[in-house]
């Protein structure tokens, strides 16, 4: 170790010298283009309010479920990191102690894409000259801390300072977008909302009830008849449109997009209402209802022009005590097994060539790339691939995904990269990220002189940011 730590020019690039240089000169043509970060989880109120952020735990380490949930797994409590009920047993509320739990744990993200993203904001963005350990913590946190004091650090100037272009957020169906309609006035076309009522498709959620009163109180319509429930989500659905938003966001647990005639989907919303917090009705026919919805969603999405972001295949709260205790997300999401042919069959049977409709379809299962998802992106039009999300945005994973996927669905019909976070200091360090990885790839087919270096630089372009422009592009 160095007395001062600094990262490598050329890390994530290919370490063989004959395509080192090819990848270099690739990256260095895109390194600076604009961010497009159309899909992720920065909470509105940043923006709108501007305010400082509060200290280097809550910035770095609380909100990045990523980190807390690998120190997790070395014994550390979430409470001891500053996550969960601030009144609950062990919630720690010092951020300093916070920070000094997560620099002690340093090595354990050695390998790790957190390990990558952290390095990238420690030294690029805060100037951080030592690397965290249990005797460094203090300093790394002194220094950000300092920054953070600094106008320079709010959220708008960094939005500027890392390139970012446009942003979207992601918000439930009943969000009032007060917040957007500041910020479309102040910073127009920056900040964009993206709609996501998975809450309200899902009839067996114990919250399910209560959010249909949400969707009700925000749209003006009552909730509490099938038609009413479909106009009510038409309803927020333009009110999204009309605040800038561009996209709908779908997380369910499977890719089944089946249709059910009208009478049997209204038989199942009433039963569900019928019963007690969603219990009306099965766990084979709430996921019967789920796919009706995710198609009925599709469908508005052809009338509507939003487009439709799908990523499927994640069980969520694999622990559920954890998730009631600390709330949703922090119950240790898992990957399983996705199967998209059969699924999006329905919806791209109906809407795959229409020029008014549009999905991005993005999976963790990595099997299904090249054996579904490839060959259908590559042959509907209105079918886009999405680049590696979640457990995948790592770098051995977005190379097996440009392997495994581009021979069949090309360049052109992917969608670029989202990083999909809560942590808006790591956006820059991702998209870093994507690119250098995106550069070693290119580099190699023109090492092996199945592209020109030209083309390999145009491609990069596009993958970095004309395709992201593209994918979601209002109509």
């Amino acid at each position: 170790m160095t007395d001062t730590w600094t990262l490598h020019p050329d890390r994530a690039l290919p370490a063989d010298s004959v395509t080192r240089p090819i990848a270099r000169e690739i990256y260095l043509a895109v390194r600076d283009l604009p961010i497009v970060s159309m899909h992720g989880h920065v909470d509105v109120a940043a923006f709108a309010d501007d305010e400082p952020f509060p200290d280097p735990a809550q910035l770095l380490v609380v909100p990045d479920h990523y980190l807390t949930r690998m120190l997790v797994s070395q014994g550390a409590k979430l409470p001891e990191l500053g996550v969960g009920p601030a009144n609950g047993p062990g919630f720690e509320r010092d951020p300093r102690e916070i920070f000094r739990r997560f620099c002690a744990g340093w090595k354990h993200f050695r390998g790790t894409p957190t390990r990558y993203w952290m390095e990238h904001e420690l030294v690029e963005i805060f100037g951080v000259t030592v690397r965290p350990s249990a005797d460094t913590a203090d300093q790394v946190y002194d220094q950000i801390a300092e920054c953070l004091a600094d106008p320079a650090f709010r959220p708008r100037a960094l939005l500027d300072r890392f390139g970012i272009e446009t942003i979207g957020t992601t918000d439930p169906a009943w969000s009032t977008l007060d917040a957007h309609a500041r910020l479309a006035a102040e910073l127009p076309g920056r900040v964009l909302p993206t709609f996501r009522p998975d809450p309200l498709l899902h009839p067996a959620r114990p919250s399910w009830r209560e959010d249909l009163e949400r969707l009700a109180t925000a749209s003006g319509i009552a909730t509490d008849t099938y038609a009413g429930y479909l106009a009510a989500l038409r309803d927020r659905r333009a009110a999204f449109v009309a605040a800038g938003g561009l996209a709908t966001d779908h997380g369910h647990l499977s890719a089944d997009t089946t249709p059910l005639p009208d009478d049997a989907a209204r038989t199942l919303f009433e039963k569900a209402l019928r019963g007690a917090d969603g219990s009306g009705i099965s766990m084979a026919e709430e996921a019967a209802f789920s796919a009706h919805m995710l198609f009925q969603m599709a469908a508005m999405s052809a009338e509507d022009g939003l487009v439709m972001q799908f990523h499927p295949g994640v069980l969520r709260d694999h622990d559920p005590a954890v998730a009631a205790t600390f709330g949703p997300d922090k119950g240790y999401d898992i990957p399983v097994v996705t199967e998209f042919a059969h699924g999006l069959r329905p919806v791209l049977e109906a809407f795959g060539n229409s020029e008014s409709f549009r999905m991005i379809a993005f999976t963790v299962d990595e099997d299904v790339y090249s054996r579904e998802l490839a060959p259908l992106a590559g042959v509907y039009p209105a079918l886009r691939l999405g680049a590696p999300w979640w457990f995948l945005d790592a770098p051995d994973a977005m190379r097996r995904f440009r392997e495994a996927a581009t021979e069949t669905a090309g360049f052109s019909n992917m969608s670029g990269f989202v990083d999909d976070t809560r942590a808006f200091c790591s956006i820059p360090a991702r998209h870093d990220l994507a690119r250098r990885v995106d550069a070693g790839y290119l580099a190699r087919l023109v090492a092996e002189h199945r592209l020109d270096l030209d083309e390999a630089v145009d491609t990069a372009a596009d993958l970095a940011y004309h395709l992201p422009k593209a994918a979601y592009a209002a109509r």
